[in-house]
């Protein structure tokens, strides 16, 4: 799948379960070899495709939310990881979906793939995805409530944009707080990161050079 071209532009924004700010952003250690701010991370990241293609497959329009777990230090791995997928998309949709943000297909996610003990597998559900002016918001009905905001900042444009070599968007993000309620719920595991750190950008992604 690797060998299938493809590529995607939109929007993302995830709300870890550390304090604000997340270790791994503002460290002078190696790429995520700090230590969670409670130990562990819980990450649900969630995407919105503007505009897609894998192969011949049009992905326009499509959300999907990924969601890791890692009991300790985020470098030493055992991750467990579940996606969730649109349930517009069809067949053809959902194959290339899931080959792009499990890492199978190559791109970003695929820089997280060797962390990975326990694959909770994909499922189709019904995934919301808001943007109401600087407040990024999403809805999967008995699974996942989340919502986050930029940061206070003195700028003017109301935005804390920064480059921290983040693999979703390496360039440049928004620093972020998630809202009040920010649930997941699903395979054993229920997490609140209400108040907790946060980050969105826009992406564009591609498996080709």
């Amino acid at each position: 799948m690797a060998d299938v071209p493809w590529h995607l532009s939109g929007d993302y924004f995830e709300n870890c379960s550390c304090s604000i700010v997340c270790p791994c952003l503002v460290s002078a250690a190696p790429p995520l070899t700090a230590r969670p701010t409670e130990g562990f991370c819980n990450v649900p990241l969630i995407f919105h495709i503007e505009s897609g293609r894998y192969g011949d497959v049009a992905l326009d329009g499509m959300n999907v939310l990924v969601v890791l777990h890692a009991p300790g230090v985020m470098a030493d791995g055992d991750w467990s990881v579940a996606a969730y997928i649109d349930q517009r998309a069809n067949d053809e949709q959902t194959e290339a979906l899931a080959a792009i943000f499990t890492g199978g297909a190559g791109g970003p996610m695929a820089a997280f793939t060797p962390l990975i003990s326990k694959n909770l597998g994909v499922r189709k559900v019904p995934i919301t995805f808001r943007i109401d002016g600087k407040t990024r918001s999403a809805e999967i009905p008995g699974i996942l409530h989340m919502s986050v905001d930029p940061l206070p900042t003195m700028h003017p444009s109301g935005e804390m944009w920064v480059n921290i070599g983040h693999p979703v968007s390496p360039d440049a993000m928004v620093m972020a707080v998630g809202a009040a309620g920010n649930t997941f719920s699903d395979h054993g595991m229920r997490w609140d990161n209400s108040g907790r750190n946060g980050l969105y950008a826009p992406i564009r992604w591609s498996n080709q050079a």
